[in-house]
């Protein structure tokens, strides 16, 4: 077993739960609308673009209700599945394949967007998906990301009453050998993710906190085994 095959493993475990509740919030007006108007303004004229580790299609499927031609690849095929299920509904559904987001297989300059959603906390070698995301994008291409520190104190710190290693599997895939191939796990600031993009090469990087979606997550919830935290868009130009 490598790291990314217990990664993919969790996620393909958790895949209905996870899913559910990312229904049942974009079933809330309010919820949905502030998370079109994210993507929305951070792409803002419809284009191609890539989704990288689009797990159930969050991202996907909305860019491509807004209009852009979408890509959406991910390694866990349980997301995957439930992204399809959802994308067979739509009119202009995006295209959801196999693929690693830390080397996704396609040309140089082949997307004018690539974007993300919870997922460089997650990737192993955050840095070089993100020169691989910057060499598929045409000039003036834009990298959207929206994350979190979700771990300043330590994915395994004294279990709380949401901590994450309470959901079953979490601690015994999520282990010390995984965690030490994924450098922004256990960051305690959004500024080493935000290094790691321009280090990548994109320009005009802008780290831009998400308020609307923490007042949301305050009132309605969030997924278990999460805190609520500020959420942040990070956003970078190819060059």
């Amino acid at each position: 077993m490598t790291a990314q095959d217990n990664i993919n493993r969790y996620w393909t475990g958790r895949a209905d739960s996870y899913d559910a509740h990312h229904v049942d919030q974009l079933a809330t007006p309010a919820i949905r609308a502030a998370w079109e108007d994210v993507w929305r303004t951070a792409l803002p004229t419809p284009g191609r673009v890539l989704d990288a580790g689009t797990g159930t299609g969050h991202v996907s499927l909305m860019l491509a209700g807004q209009g852009h031609d979408v890509v959406g690849i991910d390694l866990s095929p349980g997301m995957l599945a439930k992204a399809r299920e959802k994308a067979a509904a739509l009119p202009n559904p995006p295209e959801l394949r196999v693929g690693d987001a830390v080397a996704p297989e396609f040309p140089p300059g082949s997307f004018d967007a690539v974007t993300s959603r919870y997922v460089l906390w997650t990737l192993r070698t955050p840095e070089t998906a993100l020169r691989h995301w910057r060499r598929l994008l045409r000039p003036g291409g834009v990298l959207a990301a929206v994350d979190s520190t979700w771990f300043p104190g330590g994915v395994h710190p004294s279990p709380g009453p949401r901590a994450l290693d309470d959901l079953p599997t979490f601690r015994d895939l999520y282990d010390r050998d995984v965690l030490s191939l994924l450098p922004l796990a256990e960051a305690s600031s959004i500024e080493a993710t935000a290094d790691l993009v321009r280090a990548a090469g994109f320009s005009d990087v802008v780290v831009t906190p998400l308020t609307d979606i923490l007042e949301l997550d305050r009132r309605f919830g969030v997924a278990d085994g999460h805190e609520i935290q500020l959420q942040f868009l990070i956003t970078g130009r190819a060059t």
